[in-house]
């Protein structure tokens, strides 16, 4: 029994319905072969990462109602009040797929997670390079890939938090929000994960089907990307800065920068990104 009946849990016997794959079932919308959900959790990804480990486990997918210990990017903590997010992993395996475009699957991701939030909730959802979800500047939802395998196939464990329910005082940063914070038409957690997980489903799918070839997914990954076009600040490993307009995303995945004061164009693979506001 829960408490707070603006905060319902998970259904995983509907989730299980509508989205695993049984031994006779041939729906194409049931693209997983596992989900559970549980109550509470430390990382749903370190969970999936270590049961990954221990058995052939593709195509699992773990809900946690709770998770204390979730991470995001430099492992900085993702934490939200219970039933109150969408804290989801799954574990991908990518039978061909060299180890150097294992870097595309965060990003194919959040277009999944984008296509997902702007069909079901009617928001405004963008990516900030490489994985951040934003609605109008404020992040909503994050995505953490991590690496289970990289022989005989590459297998990824992907983590999605996406907050659903918070209130402004619940918000873990200032430049946070929610579904509910920005007015979204649905907030049913279960039609989310539904959404969410067929979207991955078919962007993981189309991919494997052109033999992992990046050109299709880069368009549709620039076409949602709202960092390319404008003023930013990247902050490099090793804490060199960077400030210039962002001008595309290239075939490795990274953001390309035109620096300030006409410098040729610069790759950047990893770093911390800000919008900045135009002068």
């Amino acid at each position: 029994m829960w408490t707070d009946l603006n905060r319902p849990p998970l259904s995983a016997d509907n989730l299980r319905a509508a989205l695993v794959r049984g031994d006779a079932d041939t729906d194409p919308r049931k693209f997983w072969t596992r989900l559970d959900v549980v109550e509470e959790t430390g990382s749903t990804n370190a969970d999936l990462l270590a049961r990954a480990e221990r058995s052939d486990c593709d195509r699992h997918v773990l809900l946690a109602e709770f998770q204390g210990s979730g991470r995001g990017r430099h492992s900085r903590v993702w934490v939200s009040p219970p039933q109150a997010q969408i804290a989801a992993s799954v574990v991908l395996t990518m039978p061909g797929m060299s180890v150097a475009a294992m870097g595309w699957l965060p990003l194919l991701t959040g277009v999944a997670v984008v296509d997902a939030l702007r069909a079901v909730a009617k928001v405004p959802a963008e990516l900030k390079w490489p994985n951040d979800v934003l609605i109008d500047g404020r992040k909503v939802a994050g995505i953490l890939a991590e690496v289970a395998a990289t022989t005989p196939d590459p297998k990824v464990v992907v983590g999605i938090g996406l907050n659903v329910s918070l209130t402004r005082d619940e918000l873990p940063v200032e430049n946070a929000t929610s579904l509910v914070l920005e007015r979204a038409e649905i907030s049913d957690r279960d039609t989310l994960v539904r959404a969410l997980l067929r979207a991955l489903a078919d962007r993981w799918q189309q991919w494997h089907d052109s033999d992992w070839a990046v050109t299709d997914l880069a368009k549709a990954y620039r076409a949602r990307c709202g960092t390319l076009g404008r003023p930013v600040r990247a902050v490099l490993p090793g804490g060199r800065e960077l400030n210039g307009i962002a001008t595309d995303v290239d075939r490795e995945g990274r953001v390309v920068i035109a620096p300030d004061g006409g410098a040729e164009p610069i790759s950047v693979s990893a770093g911390e990104i800000t919008h900045l506001r135009p002068e």
